[in-house]
């Protein structure tokens, strides 16, 4: 986005230096053919001749020409061919640099009227004029429109850029808190582990425990036996004693009884 967006730039400096370029050399071939223009009128047409604006004289000037002196001549003007038009020259400096051109040829001499010839060359400076207006209005509207394209470029691009941050944003929080949950899963499970583990090992002690309950389940079956008939004998054996003893008692009753009664007699 950044690369696209220094592309454009560049690519715009460079199409407005060229607008500029293109609107300074018009610029100062209309005013060339305006100046020749104002200069055939001047020869041909009189009353169409706008005159240069009158030089103003310093004080000093004034007081000398008031005084019956002359005013000073007036400066040369510079440019091309005497016009005062510079562009040009500028643009060619700004260009790059080149020899200087040669001097215009010699003329045949002074102008002589030709009304219908003048008519005609006034026609073509100014079908060349109009030319050139419609081609700075064409550049110029192709130059806002182009300035527009490329505010729109940027204003996009600006829209763009906060929108990929606003959502570099929201990865990294989601990133963060996958983070998070992920660091809570793994002491989870560690926790969780651990009670498998201990699951584990209360799981081996109760199989070793069933093992050895199946292993020697005959020889304890065989002495729950051996215990049940020792029990049932012991009982036996306790059940003939107490009918023993109590034959006892009874002969013992019958004994005291037979003496008592022969002590009464």
């Amino acid at each position: 986005l950044d690369k696209t967006v220094a592309e454009a730039t560049e690519n715009r400096k460079a199409e407005h230096t060229e607008f500029e370029q293109l609107m300074a050399s018009n610029s100062a071939a209309k005013d060339v053919l305006l100046f020749a223009k104002n200069r055939l009128n001047q020869f041909y047409n009189p009353k169409l001749y706008k005159a240069p604006p009158k030089r103003e004289l310093s004080a000093e000037d004034r007081i000398a020409v008031n005084m019956g002196g002359t005013p000073p001549p007036t400066p040369a003007a510079g440019g091309i061919a005497g016009t005062g038009i510079t562009v040009f020259a500028q643009i060619s400096a700004h260009n790059q640099h080149q020899a200087a051109p040669p001097p215009p040829p010699e003329t045949f001499g002074p102008y002589t009227k030709k009304s219908e010839d003048s008519a005609g060359v006034l026609q073509m400076i100014d079908l060349l004029v109009n030319d050139l207006d419609k081609e700075m209005q064409e550049a110029d509207v192709n130059e806002k429109d182009a300035q527009e394209d490329y505010a729109k470029l940027v204003e996009d691009a600006g829209e763009k850029r906060a929108a990929d941050a606003k959502l570099i944003v929201e990865k990294e929080t989601a990133a963060a808190n996958t983070e998070d949950a992920l660091q809570d899963e793994k002491a989870r499970k560690k926790d969780t582990t651990k009670e498998l583990m201990g699951a584990l090992e209360v799981t081996k002690s109760i199989h070793v425990e069933c093992d050895w309950l199946l292993q020697n389940y005959g020889a304890r079956k065989e002495a729950r036996a051996s215990e049940a008939d020792a029990l049932s004998n012991a009982k036996a054996v306790l059940s003939g004693a107490d009918y023993s003893l109590l034959q006892l008692g009874a002969s013992s009753s019958r004994a005291r009884s037979g003496n008592f009664m022969s002590r009464r007699k």
